[in-house]
């Protein structure tokens, strides 16, 4: 139980968290530290509409020191990632680039790393599930 007033982000893949869980592990390193599916929900309410029973109803995952959650949401098809940005702190600019190319697999660069007058290396990205990056190497 945090101690202290807390803002973690909430991720809805309208159906596709488990695929979404299992790019974050592949690219980015995600851990993936609580999963609950609807069939091991204890509320039967939490089904979603035209969902199996093996759709998640929530997750918890975590890159470096942040925790992401995550669920199949509503499972209503394309998840719309519209307002925000996760920005990615990397040591250097080998790993920008090898996170920034794992990200862009399959999603669409909107900016490519290149230097800045705040980072040797700034870029972003949208990902295959329209979750969008910004990849930073932190001066």
């Amino acid at each position: 139980m945090p101690t202290k007033t807390q803002i973690q982000p909430y991720l809805f893949f309208e159906g596709r968290c488990e695929e979404a869980l299992d790019f974050y592990r592949k690219t980015i390193g995600a851990e993936v530290t609580a999963l609950m599916r609807v069939k091991d929900s204890p509320d039967p309410s939490m089904a979603m509409p035209g969902g199996s029973p093996d759709k998640i109803v929530h997750a918890t995952f975590k890159v470096g020191d942040t925790m992401v959650m995550a669920s199949d949401g509503r499972n209503q098809g394309r998840p719309q990632f519209q307002g925000f940005a996760l920005s990615l702190t990397v040591p250097n600019e080998a790993e920008a680039k090898r996170l920034f190319a794992a990200l862009s697999d399959g999603g669409q660069e909107h900016m490519p790393l290149t230097k800045t007058f705040f980072s040797a290396s700034f870029g972003m990205v949208a990902d295959r599930f329209g979750v969008p990056w910004m990849v930073y190497v932190a001066k």
